[in-house]
């Protein structure tokens, strides 16, 4: 099973496009990253099981590329997320509050905490797609949410 590449992107842009925001922190570098992965999609004659295959897949091309990209001499030049901010819209303030503070995570517990929570995949889904074990990912996890809290914590404690 193979979706056209439109199809893919229809379906699983928005997705693609977040993973490799949290992965980069950059809109510039995640639109780049979006457009790599759908190039690579397009490309690639791998047969898919079903649409969490591809999903999936997509997932793991877009964190790699975000790697790669993160890596390279010209990542020195970039835009903070936070100047990102003001052009994204959020149905409730507090979702604002928790999408900044998920970006204010080291690098490791956010696309984690972003592949859990927002892409709902499972551990072993996480490790495969970050190509590291189960127990790696369930460590990020507690380490993230339990940075989170505490960010969240201060945060709430401020607003009193």
């Amino acid at each position: 099973m193979k979706l056209s590449a439109e199809d893919a992107f229809r379906q699983f842009g928005d997705r693609v496009f977040s993973a490799a925001f949290s992965a980069t922190g950059s809109k510039e570098d995640a639109d780049d990253v979006v457009q790599d992965t759908f190039l690579k999609y397009w490309d690639t004659d791998q047969d898919f099981t079903d649409e969490n295959h591809i999903k999936a897949w997509l997932l793991r091309v877009a964190i790699n590329r975000s790697r790669d990209l993160l890596r390279s001499f010209w990542h020195r030049k970039k835009v903070p997320w936070e100047d990102y901010m003001e052009e994204l819209s959020f149905e409730e303030p507090e979702d604002k509050s928790l999408f900044e503070a998920v970006m204010e995570l080291p690098r490791k517990y956010r696309v984690t905490i972003h592949l859990h929570y927002y892409e709902d995949l499972s551990v072993s889904e996480i490790a495969e797609i970050l190509h590291t074990t189960e127990g790696t990912v369930k460590s990020q996890l507690s380490r993230g949410r339990k940075l989170l809290k505490t960010k969240l914590m201060e945060a709430w404690d401020d607003d009193e």
